[in-house]
């Protein structure tokens, strides 16, 4: 996942980058100068797992109500030193989603973001269902019919998002740049295939012919589909 971090303390930064770091983040840090930019740019592909932490500073709610003026409907997270039911208030009544106090855990913060992620893609629970597979949603592996799919960190972050869009199309590009956007050396886009191959196999080495759950649009991307997998079944 993609985290904006907006951390002007720089005797703060390093500590609170290793933390988010270990939890899996993918860190994009950014200025006040990043706020006056087209923000609506955020908005060309939303299924790309993207995410804010903002310091509470004096210019906080301005920034926020920047993001939400924009159309941008990301999860926004800010973070204080004391703990502050009005200030806290302000914050959300302003956009923010969720209001933390210092130190930030990065296992409690990616929580609290995917559980926010979770119902802004209509899904309230941990866990979707689709046909045999059930995905979770809170950092687990997959099972087909209760029988656990060990995946890779990447293989676990392409299926993911499959998941979240369970039922959508979510192209190449969009999966791509969840996973890759901020690698210092993006490997070459064929790897998304390769991952994507993996997965398969690794559902058909848990139940046979799963791997159609995990249906090719040609031209398109991917979608993890219930009907993809029947209509394989009944073509046998």
């Amino acid at each position: 996942m993609q985290l904006y971090v907006y951390e002007p303390r720089s005797e703060r930064i390093e500590g609170l980058n290793t933390e988010l770091a270990s939890a899996g983040f993918s860190l994009v840090p950014i200025d006040d100068a990043f706020f006056a930019r087209d923000l609506s740019l955020l908005n060309i592909n939303d299924t790309i797992a993207t995410a804010f932490l903002l310091a509470d500073t004096e210019d906080v709610t301005r920034q926020i109500e920047a993001l939400r003026s924009a159309g941008c409907h990301h999860p926004i997270v800010v973070m204080r030193e004391f703990r502050s039911a009005r200030a806290a208030a302000n914050t959300i009544n302003h956009g923010a989603d969720q209001d933390m106090v210092i130190p930030i855990k990065g296992i409690e913060l990616l929580a609290r973001i995917n559980a926010t992620v979770r119902r802004a893609k209509g899904h309230p629970d941990k866990e979707i269902q689709v046909g045999r597979v059930t995905a979770f949603l809170d950092g687990r592996d997959p099972e087909i019919d209760g029988q656990r799919v060990k995946l890779s960190s990447k293989e676990h972050e392409i299926f993911h998002q499959l998941a979240l869009n369970a039922e959508r199309v979510v192209s190449k590009a969009a999966i791509y740049d969840s996973v890759y956007a901020v690698a210092e050396v993006p490997p070459f886009d064929k790897v998304l295939d390769v991952y994507i191959c993996k997965i398969r196999k690794k559902f058909d080495a848990v139940a046979d012919a799963s791997s159609a759950y995990i249906e090719t649009v040609h031209g398109r991307g991917y979608r993890l589909s219930a009907d993809a997998f029947e209509r394989q079944q009944a073509a046998r």
